[in-house]
Order: C-alpha cells, then sequence, then structure tokens
C-alpha cells in the first residue's frame, strides 16, 4: 500500500502495530531469541553510531526524572523484601547518608563503597545503610 503522505504512512503503521501488538513482540522475542550474535552486533552498531546522543539522553534523565528514580529504587527495596512504614521517609534518609553506618568508610558508586539497604531476610526489617563490604560481611 503505497503512501505518499508521510503522517498517513505512521498513523496506518501505528494502527496496524497496536491491531497486532501481540504478535509482533512475540515474533521479535522469537527473532531475538534465535539470533542473539545478529541482536548483540545490531545493539553494538545501534550504541557506536548514537553513542554521545545516548550519553546526553542519560545525563538528561537523571537530572530530570529523580521522581522515577525515587519509585525504581523503592520498587526494588520491597522487591527484595525490605519492609518498611514510610519508604519516603527512608529514601530521603538514604540519600543523606554519606558515610557507611558500621565502618564509616566514605560511601560513593565504587564496587567496595556503594550504599547497600541493610534488612534482616527473615523480617524484611531495615537495619542499616552500610558500604558493600560490610553488607556482604554481616553473614
Amino acid at each position: 500500500m503505497p503512501f505518499k503522505d508521510k503522517e498517513k504512512k505512521k498513523e496506518y503503521e501505528r494502527q496496524r502495530y497496536q491491531k497486532n501488538k501481540q504478535k509482533i513482540i512475540n515474533k521479535q522475542k522469537e527473532w531475538n531469541k534465535s539470533n542473539p550474535e545478529k541482536r548483540k552486533l545490531i545493539c553494538k552498531k545501534y550504541y557506536q553510531k548514537n553513542k554521545e546522543k545516548i550519553d546526553l539522553y542519560q545525563q538528561e534523565y537523571k537530572k530530570d526524572n529523580l521522581g522515577k528514580r525515587k519509585t525504581d529504587t523503592i520498587y526494588n527495596w520491597k522487591r527484595y523484601g525490605l519492609i518498611c512504614e514510610d519508604y519516603d521517609k527512608l529514601y530521603n534518609y538514604y540519600l543523606s547518608i554519606t558515610e557507611c553506618e558500621n565502618c564509616g568508610i566514605e560511601l560513593n558508586s565504587g564496587t567496595g563503597t556503594r550504599k547497600c539497604m541493610d534488612h534482616c531476610h527473615d523480617t524484611g526489617k531495615f537495619r542499616n545503610i552500610l558500604c558493600n563490604t560490610c553488607n556482604l560481611s554481616r553473614y
């Protein structure tokens, strides 16, 4: 079906996708499973071609989506079994902590000095905010 108007073509494709959404998604998943090397190569080429654009987008996202990051962080805490009465208050406390509450080392994004929410795995209750090293050595 040839289209002369780009907008009409876009609208047609949008409607077609909505009509066949699940079928298209399943077909894509199937292709991705049967062609992992091709998929990896395509992703790598896309990233190399658009690296600056992707990096800029990620920087802007980090600045503009604090609410989403907060929601995602709290969602992950719940997923890993952390139970708390006021997650918003705990999140603000988490952001304010700059040192491990066990060893006093400065927390940052480094491997051993990354912030961890220490909690009891039996009860789910929050205990402390620790560096990754202290959190792993507790067990």
